[in-house]
């Protein structure tokens, strides 16, 4: 079973502002992280959302076990992407 992968409205924003070659890079990491999640990621503290490092950029998501969903909520640069 794997997982299927649902970007915010924001998120899908923020992915399309990016080049070309990030893009590729973010969402075959995505499609990579589908059947186990877990050990690709790490929980974010204080927050019940996690990142996943894909270089100098990070992806903001939740997982929705009982559903089998990985949840986009931000796509950004290492420096921007925490400051809320």
């Amino acid at each position: 079973m794997s997982y299927e992968i649902i970007f915010s409205d924001f998120a899908d924003k923020q992915l399309i502002k990016l080049s070309i070659n990030i893009q590729k890079r973010i969402v075959s990491t995505l499609k990579r992280c589908r059947i186990r999640p877990y050990p690709h990621v790490k929980k974010l503290v204080g927050s019940k959302y996690f990142r996943l490092r894909i270089g100098d950029y990070r992806v903001i998501l939740d997982i929705i076990d009982n559903k089998l969903i990985i949840y986009v909520i931000e796509v950004g640069h290492r420096k921007k992407v925490y400051n809320k």
